[in-house]
């Protein structure tokens, strides 16, 4: 990304005539509400990790979860998810940021419901499934909506904190799993989209989507309100437009090669294989025969939380690429680790990536394997410690460069 890029990108939608902008207070509160959530994101995704040993213990034999039922069970929120992001995609640009954060904290506090109310496998899957589809609108509505609001001095900051809230979210899922079964789990889980829902009622649209449906008048209210109650705003002389994607425009290098790296990147983070130590930590650390697997995921959870915070405080500083190789190096020795360790303590020709959670696990030191227990825990710390932050700022600073910029004279020279 060039200075020339970076300058743009640094520019307000709106300002006043000095250039200085208002340091409205009332802004953090807005960027607060919507990165509720992003919080609720994260409660989603970890949702699973205590809920799953929690029902496979159930009482109910109907909702008792089978090994390929607690497998479906922490992955269909990924499918409502892929759906959830298709549908933010459409809403975001027509029904506006606020409505549609407004919108998916629905299917949040519903699918929450369903899992609370459920007789049933099927109604525990069609929760999950309610909660991913909200999950894909929120990831993607939220940063839009938060970098839209602040002024060039926050915008790094506020962006910053919405995977630090995701992260928060999981961590908090994993904490209130330690002490509480999976109804009032799922309970607590429609707190922080309520909670937003009551929020964002009382915050504005941003003044960027009320420019493009031409409410301009709207649009400097609802600047005086997150940034301050100061006259004499003044629109600058951009352009705002929004341009229709069409394959066509694949054939400039600006268009391509950041779309080829984006997405092979996003892949790539995906096929790590780190949604799936948030979605079934604590039984991932069950059938590594971690006595207390419940405070194993709680130190995973902390882990990404402060190696979170610390990578959005460096980022700037060290660079998004090399921070991309140092944890592409960590991930790779941790996972090693901690196949090495599975290798060590696999006994008998079996593999299977279920463990009988029902079985009791032995209090009694079992020569080698409850010493390298630890090597399992740790592995998987140093692995989501090593987890690419750096490339979710990258593609949400692609995303900010297109917001703030026309898009041809950037992209298409």
């Amino acid at each position: 990304m060039t200075p020339e890029s970076d300058a743009e990108e640094t520019q307000p939608l709106v300002r006043r005539p000095d250039g200085s902008a208002a340091r409205g207070r009332r802004v953090f509160l807005a960027a607060f509400a919507a990165a509720l959530g992003p919080l609720s994101f994260g409660f989603a995704l970890g949702y699973s990790s205590p809920a799953i040993p929690s029902l496979r213990r159930a009482a109910s034999p109907a909702l008792r979860l089978s090994d390929s039922a607690a497998s479906w069970f922490g992955a269909i929120v990924t499918l409502g998810a892929a759906a959830g992001g298709v549908l933010g995609g459409w809403l975001v640009d027509r029904a506006g940021r606020k409505l549609s954060l407004l919108l998916c904290s629905v299917p949040f506090v519903t699918g929450f419901a369903v899992i609370t109310a459920a007789q049933n496998v099927w109604m525990l899957l069609g929760g999950r499934l309610l909660t991913g589809l909200a999950c894909g609108v929120a990831s993607l509505v939220a940063p839009v909506y938060i970098s839209e609001i602040a002024y060039p001095a926050v915008r790094g900051l506020l962006g910053s904190c919405v995977q630090l809230m995701v992260v928060t979210g999981i961590l908090l899922a994993y904490l209130a799993g330690w002490v509480v079964e999976w109804r009032w789990l799922a309970v607590l889980g429609c707190v922080a989209p309520t909670l937003m829902l009551l929020l964002m009622c009382n915050m504005p649209e941003t003044p960027r989507f009320l420019l493009t449906q031409h409410k301009r008048q709207e649009a400097m209210e609802a600047l005086q309100f997150l940034w301050g109650s100061e006259q004499g705003w003044e629109e600058p002389h951009m352009e705002v437009e929004q341009q229709d994607f069409q394959l066509a425009l694949l054939r400039y290098p600006g268009i391509y090669k950041p779309f080829i790296i984006g997405i092979s990147l996003m892949a790539f983070q995906q096929l790590s294989g780190v949604n799936a130590i948030m979605f079934y930590a604590e039984t991932i650390f069950e059938e590594a025969k971690f006595k207390d697997s419940s405070l194993a995921s709680v130190t995973v959870g902390v882990i990404q939380v402060l190696f979170t915070a610390v990578a959005a405080l460096i980022m700037d500083r060290a660079g998004r690429r090399l921070l991309l190789v140092l944890s592409g190096v960590v991930m790779v020795f941790s996972m090693s680790a901690f196949g090495t360790y599975f290798k060590l303590t696999q006994g008998g020709p079996s593999n299977s990536s279920h463990a009988d959670l029902l079985a009791p696990i032995s209090a009694k030191p079992v020569d080698v394997n409850v010493g390298l227990a630890w090597l399992a825990v740790g592995s998987m710390c140093l692995f989501i410690a090593g987890d690419p932050q750096a490339l979710r700022n990258f593609l949400a600073r692609l995303r900010l460069l297109y917001l703030q910029c026309p898009f041809h004279s950037i992209l298409c020279p």
